[in-house]
């Protein structure tokens, strides 16, 4: 597929900085609420919000899996 980029690639996307469990639930949160806002019918700020929650869920995810392996 010509101009195919993914969503999040954490090869060019991350790693996510970790600053704590607490951290990345609040910042998890607070994104939710600004994306959650978003305009359906608006194709870039569907494109702005999806890349936004994705980051933020890769970075709970992470500071998930680093607070399990502590």
């Amino acid at each position: 597929m010509s101009g195919y980029s993914p969503l999040f690639d954490p090869a060019k996307d991350g790693p996510v900085p970790y600053l704590g469990l607490g951290h990345a639930r609040d910042r998890a949160r607070a994104t939710l609420a600004e994306k959650g806002r978003a305009n359906l019918h608006d194709r870039d700020e569907m494109i702005r919000a999806a890349y936004g929650l994705a980051h933020v869920l890769a970075g709970l995810l992470d500071a998930l899996d680093k607070a399990s392996a502590q």
